[in-house]
């Protein structure tokens, strides 16, 4: 099945911006509905920004105006445009489609804001 490895992540500080980046391999890239979560300790993988196949996208709340998703179905590849990070964006960032089935969940990266 599809294999998804998410990069990009680092330690930054408050403000700065970092791109991530999510590469998959083992299936049809461009006609999966994709999305970026992310994951803290203790709390449950929350939705980021999701972009379908058309490339329509959608964001949560906490990343309107200061994320942006975006795709390469040529390279199969997926982005996160991070800007103006804060601390509380720190956590594991995923990959996956938007809808199920899902991949099995990668590693993640960990991106992590200080102040």
């Amino acid at each position: 099945q599809v294999q998804l490895v998410e990069s990009g992540g680092g330690l930054v500080q408050a403000g700065e911006s970092r791109r991530l980046t999510c590469t998959a391999s083992g299936g049809d890239f461009s006609l999966y509905h994709l999305a970026w979560y992310r994951q803290t300790p203790g709390r449950q993988r929350e939705l980021v920004a999701s972009i379908r196949d058309v490339g329509d996208t959608a964001y949560k709340d906490f990343a309107k105006g200061r994320f942006t998703i975006s795709r390469d179905n040529a390279k199969s590849a997926a982005y996160l445009q991070m800007n103006n990070l804060r601390p509380e964006d720190s956590a594991v960032y995923f990959c996956n489609t938007l809808n199920p089935p899902r991949a099995s969940w990668g590693q993640g990266t960990q991106v992590t804001v200080s102040s």
